[in-house]
Order: structure tokens, then sequence, then C-alpha cells
């Protein structure tokens, strides 16, 4: 269910909103390795994160999301190498549901492996840089909501359920969640917020 916004009016669209925006290169590191050792850039720690704490720290993030959101200038790009605010937070949305998505097939199948999601395909395909900052915020929240009261759910004998990438990277319920909540805070780092 979707509540009404409480973030100040969004900018409008770009006067150019049919012309593609500039692509941005594709991300193509394999981020697997923030499971070992914090991130240099953000300086997250995945592998200090509890499994049970997930879903109330993305509690907590979310009103960060949807106050970023609401910038006069979420729809700007910083320089044309870098995504705005705005696109961030619809990429932030998606990773919230994709998770969401392979946490639920970790809790419900036995080794289940994952959908390939290309983040940067989905990105051009919806574009991120058009949608409405307003309802980027509300649908973020709303999917945060969903993740973590599904992580919540998570039993102490589901922790160490396996799952894998098609690429064979291989997850547990706990080092997913720590993934996830790394690309979370990574991109707050990110716009800043």
């Amino acid at each position: 269910m979707t509540s009404e916004p409480t973030t100040a009016p969004a900018d409008p669209a770009p006067a150019d909103a049919a012309a593609p925006a500039p692509q941005i290169e594709p991300d193509t590191k394999d981020w697997t390795w923030v499971l070992r050792e914090p991130c240099p850039e953000c300086g997250f720690s995945a592998a200090d994160v509890d499994v049970h704490a997930v879903g109330g720290t993305v509690r907590d993030l979310t009103p960060r999301w949807v106050s970023a959101l609401s910038r006069q200038d979420a729809r700007v790009r910083p320089d044309a190498h870098t995504w705005s605010t705005l696109e961030y937070g619809a990429h932030v949305r998606d990773v919230l549901r994709v998770f969401d998505e392979r946490l639920r097939l970790l809790l419900e199948e036995d080794d289940p492996e994952f959908a390939n999601w290309d983040q940067d395909a989905t990105a051009l395909a919806d574009r991120y840089d058009l949608q409405d900052p307003v309802v980027v915020a509300d649908e973020l929240a709303d999917a945060a909501d969903v993740i973590a009261d599904r992580f919540d759910s998570v039993g102490p004998d589901q922790v160490e359920r396996p799952g894998r990438r098609s690429n064979g990277s291989v997850f547990t319920v706990r080092t997913l969640g720590q993934y996830f909540l790394h690309d979370v805070v990574h991109h707050l780092h990110d716009v800043r917020a």
C-alpha cells in the first residue's frame, strides 16, 4: 500500500525528456568481495552485519533515501559518468524488490538459482532518469517495508539456507542480507545522504 508522499514537490522532468540520457558505463565488477573485507569507498563492513538486524537497518536507512529523493536537484547528474540521485534511488528501489524475491526463494526453496538481473539494462529500459522522484521515494519506502518484514521473519534455523547466482556465486540468507545491505548503504554514500 502506498502512502501519501511526504516529500517536497519534485522538479519537473527535463525539457528533452524524449531524448535518451547519456549511457553510464556498466558496472561489471563482482562485488561479492564486500563479504570478506570492508568497502574502501563507503566504509561498510558486511561481515559485521547480523542478519537479524537487516530489517531494522533497512527501516532506519529509508528516510535518508526519501529525503535525498526530495532534493530539488535529484534529477541532476553530478557529471556525465555518474547517475543522478533519482537514478540511484530507482536502482535501490529495484534492488529492494529483486533481493526480496531472492530472499523469498532462499526461505521457501532448496538451493534455488536466482534469475539473472542486468541492472544497467533495467536502468535504460525503465528510463530511471525520467521517473518521478516522489513516486520513486514512495515505491522505495514500500519495497523497503516488504524486505524488512521478510528479513524480520528469518528464523535461526534458516540463516544458512543456500542459493546461488547463475555465475556460481553461492549465498546464504546471512550473506545475501550482508551483500544486499552494502548496496543500500553504498548508494547512500554515492548520493551523499
